[in-house]
């Protein structure tokens, strides 16, 4: 009787996903994701979060792309005063289940998938939201923020890019490097409200509870990416902006139970359920991003599990095609 060989769990670091998908590659697994939300065929379950101490969060996602996909779940913590210990304030690992026999496949960084596909999702929702922006600020020079920088100088080339941090005392020597690396002109900036003036696309990568923008800093018809805005007590924007805007989201469910500046506006009768779009809609031509070319499109990204399902599908048979990973005995 022939014996069965043992199975493999793949592991795969920030080195090896960092090479494994270019920047197109990993926007057009993103367009899957949502564009499977708004057909319905993508598997969602709902987020969970855990509050803790200063402001931390625990979050849980499960997710596939379709009922033949891979099982993939993260787990993860966001911890703000993280940076103060030398460490990045966003933690988490991810486990892929074989499709077929749903045993384990894959144990990846969940760190840098999160990074790579948040900024290829904004990078999406940048292209559906706003065209062809010409001036682009970035509030927050995290890990988040400086991979939106370098992400939309490659993707946009635009005429002036500003991003904005208080205290970062290296960002002088970030923007000068992306300027080379790309060359597109990449300012540093002190003040949120001189980065954001004139901007048509506006980003916001911080992990604040207080908002970092105000309504009358924003230009008619320009577009405001939050990404930091992912639970209850995260507000990067006020009701000033949620009430003025045209409001679009990653998942309609899941903002209205977690975006915080949409939860508070919710539950003080700002707005209404019927005043959010999804990205996936908005992608398949079922509702417009704008009504009005003067309209403020405000877009809150509180990141789903289907967005690192369909990067791992990707990820993972270019992994396995080109033999990329290291493979234990499981």
């Amino acid at each position: 009787m022939e014996s069965k060989a043992p199975d493999s769990l793949l592991l795969l670091g920030p080195a090896e996903l960092r090479g494994l998908l270019d920047l197109d590659a990993a926007i057009a697994t993103q367009r899957r994701a949502f564009l499977g939300l708004s057909e319905g065929t993508a598997q969602l379950a709902a987020r969970v979060l855990l509050p803790g101490e200063q402001g931390s969060v625990v979050f849980s996602y499960t997710a596939r792309t379709g009922p033949a996909g891979s099982p993939v779940v993260k787990l993860g913590s966001v911890v703000p005063e993280n940076p103060g210990r030398g460490l990045p304030s966003v933690s988490a690992a991810i486990m892929a289940l074989d499709a077929l026999t749903g045993r384990p496949a894959a144990f990846i960084d969940g760190e840098t998938v999160t990074t790579l596909r948040t900024v290829a999702a904004s990078m999406l929702a940048a292209q559906t939201l706003s065209g062809s922006p010409s001036r682009i600020a970035v509030l927050g020079s995290g890990r988040q923020g400086r991979g939106h920088v370098r992400a939309l100088a490659q993707l946009f080339g635009t005429s002036r890019l500003t991003v904005c941090s208080r205290s970062d005392a290296t960002l002088e020597d970030f923007t000068a490097q992306v300027t080379d690396d790309t060359g597109t002109r990449v300012l540093s900036c002190r003040s949120p409200e001189a980065a954001v003036d004139g901007a048509d696309l506006v980003i916001t990568c911080t992990t604040s509870t207080e908002p970092v923008v105000q309504r009358a800093w924003l230009a008619p018809g320009s577009t405001l990416i939050s990404i930091g805005s992912f639970a209850p007590g995260h507000c990067e924007v006020g009701g000033d902006i949620v009430t003025g805007s045209r409001i679009v989201v990653d998942d309609v469910a899941t903002a209205t139970a977690q975006a915080g500046p949409i939860v508070k506006a919710l539950a003080k009768n700002e707005i209404s359920g019927r005043a959010l779009h999804s990205l996936g809609d908005v992608l398949a031509g079922k509702v417009p991003a704008r009504l009005r070319e003067d309209d403020l499109v405000y877009y809150n990204s509180v990141g789903l599990g289907v967005q690192d399902a369909a990067f791992v599908d990707e990820a993972l048979q270019r992994a396995r095609a080109g033999g990329i990973g290291r493979a234990i005995d499981w």
